[in-house]
């Protein structure tokens, strides 16, 4: 269980949305989006495509930036520096076997926001941190049908971050409206969904809205 966190006051836990791994309709999609977007406070969309060529991503791209930049919401592209950089992404999220921070940082420029994912482990986010990282991810902290996964951490290392570190860190993996809280208020700065919005059985707008009232009544 994870112990109260002894940290200063800091905003609401954001809700960091991330895509279905396939989008075989992009139209419809992007309709979804900006219904999901307009019904809650989004802090960033991460496009996130599985086993798709790069005109599949530049589509995805051209297709739902617009939607979430409209609506002040940072668009992330997973893995691939080089095409958020062409694509004019806001950002880039690294996993541990993707580019390297420092091949993202090169990529991307200095105003990119940049991400790395770092499991289970302190000794990473720490580095990732210390590179100039401007967030890192840890999880999977619940069972997610959405991507597998080998690490499973302790709630407390997102309390035992927030007590030591400034930067931002992100809570991924199997995350819902009934797990959600018990996060925020342990030190996520942001809380990372994917199939508990897209499958909600109201609809996401309706997955939206419930993520931001128990993130906003979290803390």
């Amino acid at each position: 269980m994870a112990r109260e966190p002894l940290v200063p006051p800091r905003p609401p836990c954001a809700l960091y949305l991330i895509t279905p791994p396939a989008i075989p309709d992009l139209s419809a999609f992007a309709k979804t989006l900006g219904e999901a977007l307009d019904a809650g406070s989004v802090a960033a969309l991460q496009i996130r495509l599985k086993d798709v060529s790069d005109e599949a991503v530049l589509a995805a791209v051209e297709a739902l930036k617009p939607v979430a930049q409209a609506r002040g919401v940072a668009v992330i592209l997973n893995d691939r520096p080089d095409l958020a950089s062409r694509f004019g992404c806001d950002g880039v999220h690294v996993g541990q076997s993707d580019a390297s921070y420092a091949e993202a940082r090169r990529t991307m420029g200095p105003n990119a926001m940049i991400g790395v994912t770092c499991h289970d482990s302190r000794e990473l986010a720490m580095d990732a941190a210390e590179a100039g990282a401007d967030y890192v991810a840890f999880g999977a902290f619940f069972p997610t049908s959405t991507k597998e996964t080998t690490h499973r951490p302790e709630i407390d290392i997102l309390t035992i971050w927030q007590e030591t570190v400034e930067t931002p860190c992100v809570a991924i993996g199997g995350i819902t409206v009934q797990n959600a809280a018990e996060l925020a208020r342990a030190g996520a700065d942001f809380v990372a969904v994917s199939g508990a919005v897209w499958n909600h059985p109201d609809g996401p707008a309706a997955a939206v809205r419930e993520f931001d009232q128990v993130l906003a009544a979290a803390f």
